[in-house]
């Protein structure tokens, strides 16, 4: 079991835990029941970035493209993007035999899956285009059509009615991916390519894997590196064979990616989480953040000890403290420890909007369902695009005609000025004689008896007819 948990002392609780950005249904199940209990307690739940809102992906195609309508073909050196087309041209060829019968048996096909990772690559910044690159290996591909873990809790956490929300926009981690200068930028998607191109010729074996990352992941190891790796979403550069004035920009880029994507994103998300828990005291916290967010130096937890809270580790098996809800739940005879009262959160101004349960009820299919697998920050868009906000059709007004009484033809006989045209009430307006005293006509039943009654009614839909016509 993995012990990716972690307990905030206060009153009442909030936890923080580490995911990764796998499809949950290779790691669930090693996942602690602690920690599934301390989500399931907690009135609110927090992510890095809120995977359910459209908005997300709308702020992050904005980020993710070129400017000004430029096409890679016209900032790119004419040999880089020859390769990077071969290279696309040749995943799209080997697609349909890296798709498991599984997934096609969801409804996945090649050629969408594949236009909905890579489509409109043309458009985008070169640094998109490696992270992108990076993400299409067949190990990659046969794991999509499955929520990441993160998706996942999102869901579910909306499902069980939770108070949702994030501690960053997508701005804050997508534009110091875009910050890299233009050289620097050239070198990576260049390594990425060469690296690529090497696997497929068989010549390098890849140093690490998403294998590799479940099974540290599951077996509960607490090595900063390889989760280190999987926040910042970026192939490792470095290596022994780069020639000495490439290794010096490999290392530029590495140390600059480390300050932007890693340590300074801890400190921001700590002050977040520290201001949340500030302004909801009386709320119970669960906090889901990659796991490289927790690991190594300059933490998340790092923030908030130095901030005053006592924050330990919660290994697999250790209680954890039943919070508020669980313990009225209990008393009320609650029947599911799932379902836990979404209480109002006070957020910051510079936080995301949270969303409440109602917002998730209101926005019903927002997600296209074999597409939620995003399993970077890159990669969001890739169901993102299917991602169509279905509006409320307003409560349709009863027309004129809804008012309409429908009469059948039948042996009624009906007073001369009430006549039916085409199976619908008309009325003819009548003269009356001013020495005529006004009485009910007598109208025959089909049985031979007078029915007065019927007559009045008749009368006054005829009236409410001539109102309605008039009215409208």
């Amino acid at each position: 079991m993995n012990s990716f948990l972690w307990s905030i002392g206060r009153d009442p609780p909030a936890y923080l835990f580490g995911t990764i950005h796998v499809p949950y249904t290779r790691v669930w199940d090693f996942v602690a029941d602690n920690s599934k209990s301390a989500f399931q307690g907690s009135n609110s739940v927090y992510f890095e970035l809120d995977l359910t809102d459209p908005y997300t992906i709308s702020a992050l195609t904005t980020c993710q493209m070129l400017p000004r309508g430029e096409n890679l073909q016209d900032v790119l050196p004419r040999d880089l993007y020859r390769r990077l087309k071969r290279h696309l041209e040749y995943v799209k060829l080997m697609m349909p035999r890296w798709m498991t019968p599984d997934q096609r048996g969801k409804g996945l096909y090649a050629d969408y899956l594949f236009n909905a990772i890579a489509g409109n690559w043309e458009r985008k910044r070169p640094v998109w285009v490696m992270l992108m690159v990076n993400s299409l290996t067949e190990a990659d591909i046969r794991s999509r059509g499955v929520p990441v873990l993160d998706l996942y809790l999102a869901q579910e956490a909306e499902r069980m009615r939770k108070r949702t929300g994030a501690v960053e926009r997508v701005e804050e981690q997508c534009h110091p991916l875009n910050g890299l200068n233009f050289s620097q930028v050239l070198f990576a998607l260049n390594q990425t390519l060469l690296q690529h191109e090497s696997l497929r010729a068989g010549s390098l074996q890849a140093p690490y894997t998403t294998e590799d990352l479940i099974k540290h992941y599951n077996c509960g190891d607490l090595n900063a590196v390889i989760f280190n790796h999987d926040t910042s979403q970026l192939p490792n550069f470095i290596n022994t064979t780069l020639p000495p004035h490439e290794q010096v920009t490999a290392q530029e880029i590495d140390s600059y990616f480390r300050q932007e994507l890693i340590y300074k994103r801890n400190e921001r998300m700590g002050k977040r989480v520290n201001a949340l828990l500030q302004a909801n005291p009386d709320k119970s916290f669960f906090f889901a953040f990659g796991a490289g967010h927790f690991l190594g130096n300059n933490t998340v937890i790092d923030v908030l000890r130095q901030a005053g809270y006592e924050v330990e580790h919660t290994p697999a098996g250790q209680p954890i403290k039943q919070t508020r809800t669980q313990k009225s739940g209990s008393a009320s005879g609650s029947s599911s420890p799932w379902l836990t009262s979404a209480g109002s959160v006070t957020v910051d101004a510079m936080f995301l909007p949270s969303r409440s349960s109602s917002t998730a009820d209101s926005d019903e299919d927002l997600i296209s369902p074999h597409l939620l697998m995003p399993d970077s920050l890159s990669q969001l868009e890739e169901f993102g695009r299917q991602k169509k906000r279905h509006k409320k059709l307003p409560k349709r007004r009863r027309q004129f005609s809804d008012l309409w009484v429908r009469i059948e033809e039948s042996t009624t006989v009906l007073p001369s000025n009430i006549r039916i045209i085409n199976g619908y009430i008309t009325v003819e307006p009548t003269v009356e004689p001013a020495h005529r005293k006004e009485h009910w006509p007598v109208i025959p039943s089909a049985t031979g008896i007078t029915s007065p009654p019927a007559t009045a009614l008749l009368y006054g839909l005829a009236f409410l007819i001539r109102i309605l016509l008039l009215a409208s």
